[in-house]
């Protein structure tokens, strides 16, 4: 028992610690999808606008 009374308080030290890098990886890791998701739908809009303005100046509307 002599050798649980001296791992528990190294144990109940790390444990909080431990449990705070997790949830600092966790919430940073889905910030970082975010950004990624965000990005790649920024790109995918600017190619839609592009096509479309490509659109126009190849078929121009007549406006008589």
């Amino acid at each position: 028992m002599a050798l649980w009374d001296t791992v528990w308080p190294i144990l109940a030290a790390l444990i909080p610690s431990a449990g705070l890098l997790f949830l600092f990886f966790f919430i940073l890791k889905r910030i970082l999808e975010a950004d990624r998701r965000e990005r790649a739908a920024e790109r995918k809009w600017d190619a839609e606008r592009a096509a479309l303005r490509d659109n126009a100046r190849e078929h121009p509307v007549n406006q008589d």
